[in-house]
C-alpha cells in the first residue's frame, strides 16, 4: 500500500521571516540579495493577454494556479509531492485510491470546498473534450468511478492499474467548484469567460485585455496568509522592454528568464536580484515521422547521431546550461534514466545513412535518396527569435556534415504553428513544456496523441510491447522502470531531438519583495512566492539549492 500524509493538518497562519534570496539550481550562484518579506503591491509583467484564466482555454498554470489549489501539491514535477486539499492519499490496491480531504477550505465566493466539488471536477473534465488536463482521466490513467466515501472523502477507482496516481494526476489536476461550473456544458468550456473562483491564495478581481491583470489575496486562505496583497501583472510582450522596465523600477519582476546577455549586466546590480534555475523546458527539433524518409528509425536516429549539442549549447545557449545528451525527458524529471545518453556520433550517422542507401553519387557532398534523387528538407523556425534561428543554422550544418541537405526557413510563429498542427514540415525547432517532458503521464500520452507517435499506417511494435509492459506495473517503482526503457528506445530513434537543457537566470528588484523562490518547472512567478516560507516547505515546493 502507497500511503501519501500531509505532515499537519492545519498549515501555520504567520508570515515568512526576511529571506535571503540566493541563485540555485545547477548553475554557479550569481547573486544574492535581501528584500522585504512582505509587500503590500508587486508588479510583475507577463509575456500575453491569457484572457480570462479559464483552465479549459489552454491557459498559463503560474497563473491559474495562483487562484486554484490541487489535491497534492506542488506539482507531478517533484518526487514527492505533498497533500494539499487533501489531508492524505492511500493507494488501495493497482487500481484503487482513497483521498481524505480538507475540512477548513472555502472558495473564493464564501462556499464551502466539499467532496463533490473534487468528484464533479473529475467528471467534468472526463466530459470535456479537449484540454490540457483531459488525459489525466480519461486515457494515461483511465478513472473509470470516483465516488464519495464519507463526510470528507473520496475514492478514485481506475480501469487498469494506476499507481502514479498520487504522485502525478492529483499533483496535476485543479480541483473546481461544482456550484460555478455545474451549469456549464462541458462541450462550451473553453467559451466561459467569467473571472475564475477557486480556493488559491488569490482571487482574480480585474482582468482587461489592455490593462491586464489584477489578483488580491485571499486572507482567509486555509494554508496560511498571502505574505503579498496584490499582485498587478500587465502585458509587456516584447523582453527588452520589460527588461528596462525592471531595471528602471517600473515593474519588480517579469514572467521570463533574462536573456543571456543580461545575465552579467543584472546581476552586477545592486538593486536587482537573481535566481538562477533549471526549467523543465527546452529546445528541440521536432521531425516529421509522419512522412518519408522520417517515417523510418534508423533515419531519425542518423540525424539524432549528427547533432552537436555541446556546440549549439555554447553558441546558441553562451555555455548556460547542460547539452541536450540526455535526450528526450529532462534529466530532472522524477522519471528520467539517469544513465540515458544520446552522444554526438556523425561516423555512425554515416554508417547508418550508408545502410539506407542514402550515397552522394556525384561527389558535391550531399546524398541522394535511395532513388538516386537530390533531397533537400525544409527547417521551419520562428524568425523573430534569434536563438532558435541560429540552432537551425547550426543543425543543418552538422546535417550537412554528413551529407544531409537541410534548408532553414524562417517563418513567424503564427505559421509555424499552423505547420506543426497540420503535420506540414519536415523539421521544426520548437520549445518544449515542463508538462511535455516532465510529466511521466504525458510521456506516454504524447506516444498515443500523435505528439510524439501515433500513425495508423506506421507499425511501432516495440514501442506497443513497452507500452503493455508498463500498463500492468502495480508499484511507482516498477512503473518508473518501464517507463525508462519507453525512453532508451524513444532516444534510439527519436521524434524530438533535445537540443541543450538551459540554466535559466530570473530576476528581480531587491528594494521591494525577496521572498522569490525556485519550484522546478515554474521559475520564481507562481504562487509558492508569495506563501509564508514554513507552506513552501511543508508542501516540499522549493527546488533544493546548491
Amino acid at each position: 500500500m502507497t500511503r501519501i500524509v500531509r505532515r499537519s493538518h492545519a498549515l501555520p497562519l504567520v508570515l515568512a521571516p526576511v529571506l535571503l534570496v540566493a541563485a540555485c539550481g545547477s548553475g554557479d550562484p550569481t547573486a544574492t540579495a535581501t528584500g522585504p518579506a512582505t509587500a503590500d503591491s508587486l508588479t510583475i509583467a507577463i509575456t500575453k493577454d491569457s484572457g480570462p484564466l479559464n483552465i479549459f482555454a489552454g491557459q498559463t498554470d503560474q497563473m491559474t494556479e495562483l487562484i486554484y489549489d490541487k489535491l497534492l501539491s506542488p506539482s507531478p514535477y517533484v518526487a514527492d509531492p505533498q497533500p494539499w486539499l487533501a489531508t492524505s492519499v492511500r493507494q488501495v490496491d493497482a487500481t484503487t485510491w482513497d483521498v481524505d480531504l480538507r475540512d477548513d477550505v472555502t472558495w473564493h465566493d464564501g462556499e464551502a470546498f466539499t467532496p463533490e466539488d473534487v468528484v464533479f471536477s473529475f467528471h467534468f473534465m472526463h466530459a470535456a473534450p479537449t484540454g490540457r488536463f483531459t488525459h489525466h482521466v480519461n486515457d494515461t490513467p483511465s478513472i473509470s468511478t470516483i465516488d464519495v466515501t464519507g463526510e470528507h472523502s473520496v475514492r478514485f477507482v481506475c480501469d487498469y492499474a494506476c499507481p502514479e496516481l498520487g504522485t502525478v494526476t492529483l499533483a496535476d489536476l485543479p480541483i473546481l467548484p461544482e456550484h460555478v461550473w455545474s451549469t456549464i456544458d462541458p462541450a462550451k468550456a473553453k467559451e466561459v469567460t467569467d473571472l475564475p473562483v477557486g480556493t488559491g491564495p488569490f482571487k482574480l478581481v480585474d482582468y482587461s485585455p489592455t490593462s491586464g491583470y489584477r489578483f488580491e489575496a485571499n486572507t482567509n486562505y486555509f494554508a496560511g496568509t498571502p505574505t503579498v496583497g496584490e499582485l498587478v501583472m500587465p502585458v509587456i510582450a516584447d523582453s527588452s522592454a520589460a527588461f528596462t522596465a525592471l531595471s528602471s523600477g517600473q515593474i519588480d519582476a517579469a514572467d521570463r528568464a533574462l536573456t543571456p546577455e543580461l545575465v552579467d549586466r543584472f546581476t552586477a546590480s545592486s538593486d536587482i536580484g537573481v535566481i538562477t534555475v533549471a526549467p523543465l523546458s527546452y529546445p528541440e527539433l521536432k521531425l516529421n515521422f509522419t512522412r518519408e524518409p522520417f517515417a523510418q528509425a534508423d533515419f531519425r536516429a542518423a540525424l539524432n547521431l549528427a547533432v552537436d549539442r555541446d556546440q549549439i549549447l555554447d553558441i546558441v545557449g553562451l555555455g548556460q546550461g547542460r547539452p541536450g545528451t540526455q535526450g528526450y525527458v529532462h534529466p530532472d524529471a522524477p522519471f528520467a534514466d539517469p544513465d540515458a545518453s544520446t552522444p554526438y556520433d556523425p561516423e555512425g550517422a554515416k554508417q547508418l545513412l550508408d545502410s539506407l542507401r542514402w550515397t552522394d553519387a556525384n561527389g558535391d557532398g550531399l546524398r541522394e535518396n535511395p532513388q538516386g534523387e537530390p533531397s533537400q528538407f525544409s527547417l521551419l523556425v520562428n524568425g523573430g527569435d534569434a536563438p532558435q534561428v541560429r540552432a537551425a543554422e547550426l543543425l543543418a550544418e552538422d546535417f550537412a556534415e554528413v551529407g544531409i541537405d537541410v534548408a532553414v526557413d524562417p517563418l513567424d510563429a503564427g505559421s509555424v504553428s499552423d505547420a506543426s498542427a497540420k503535420k506540414n514540415y519536415d523539421l521544426f525547432i520548437t520549445t518544449n513544456s515542463p508538462h511535455a517532458v516532465a510529466d511521466s503521464t504525458q510521456f506516454i500520452m504524447s506516444h498515443r496523441s500523435g505528439n510524439l507517435w501515433k500513425h495508423p499506417d506506421l507499425a511501432y511494435p516495440e514501442f506497443d510491447a513497452l507500452y503493455d509492459a508498463w500498463k500492468v506495473t502495480e508499484t511507482n517503482d516498477d512503473r518508473i522502470a518501464a517507463m525508462q526503457d519507453m525512453q532508451r528506445l524513444f532516444n534510439r530513434q527519436p521524434t524530438a531531438i533535445a537540443l541543450y537543457y538551459p540554466d535559466e537566470f530570473w530576476a528581480f528588484r531587491a528594494d521591494t519583495f525577496g521572498g522569490w523562490v525556485e519550484t522546478p518547472g515554474y521559475g520564481i512567478v507562481h504562487k509558492w512566492s508569495f506563501l509564508p516560507a514554513d507552506v513552501v516547505e511543508a508542501a516540499n515546493a522549493e527546488a533544493p539549492q546548491d
